[in-house]
């Protein structure tokens, strides 16, 4: 689905990411987990096209798209779901989906967008009781689920999730996750940038430590749950004295 070689990326003369090499498969659930500052979101902004690689290579479909522009990223079946949400908050919720729609509404597939709101309501019920609604009237996890539910309405093969458990509750973080596992056993593939490492790592196939730009450690979820030094940097205690 996608892979990454060599990928180097910054802002001016800020050099973030430092070599880093991944791949996706399609089907997988992959996590990239580190701490704040580690360069997680500056790689999926640069794997979006919404911040330009330096040097490095990146293969969507196996098409090369370091020089593509972030509408073809998308148009090309990847959809990220930043930080923050970002909802269009002076907008309805069905406003706000529309507008996720925006590739299909260029190509002239209304009809696509007709039969893909449902399949977003149906996953996330809560938005169709709210589909009138403001965006920025809703709550954290309620805004979260609505920039979840813009990303699926550009129908991504790949969906990119940047921090989609900050500042949630442990129940709502729960039901994203649930709606996480969902998407990847419909066929979606996703790649989930996470602090919460242990949410993450419980979810995913496979899992990338990202520390100070580089990739320092990969391998399967439980042998990364399992290891100690991830444990002892971002699993915490608790879960070390439930595993020992």
């Amino acid at each position: 689905m996608i892979r990454v070689r060599n990928l180097e990326s910054g802002y001016g003369a800020l050099r973030v990411l430092k070599g880093v090499s991944l791949h996706v498969d399609k089907g997988e659930i992959v996590t990239i987990i580190g701490a704040n500052g580690a360069g997680k979101s500056t790689l999926l902004k640069t794997l979006a096209s919404i911040v330009r690689p330096r040097s490095g290579t990146i293969l969507l479909n196996r098409a090369p798209v370091v020089r593509s522009s972030a509408e073809t990223i998308v148009a090309m079946g990847c959809s990220l779901v930043p930080e923050g949400r970002h909802v269009f908050g002076a907008m309805t919720v069905v406003e706000n989906l529309a507008l996720g729609a925006y590739i299909q509404y260029k190509r002239g597939k209304k009809y696509e967008i007709e039969e893909d709101l449902p399949y977003v309501f149906s996953i996330f019920p809560t938005l169709l009781a709210r589909k009138t609604q403001l965006a920025g009237t809703l709550s954290g996890g309620e805004q979260q689920m609505l920039a979840m539910a813009r990303a699926l309405m550009a129908r991504p093969g790949l969906l990119m999730l940047d921090e989609p458990s900050m500042g949630l509750a442990p129940l709502m973080v729960k039901e994203l996750f649930s709606v996480v596992r969902r998407l990847r056993d419909e066929g979606k593939t996703i790649l989930l940038v996470e602090q919460n490492a242990k949410a993450a790592l419980g979810v995913a196939d496979r899992g990338y430590v990202l520390e100070t730009g580089r990739i320092v450690l990969e391998g399967a979820s439980r042998e990364l749950l399992d290891n100690k030094d991830v444990q002892r940097a971002y699993l915490g205690k608790e879960y070390r004295k439930i595993n020992e």
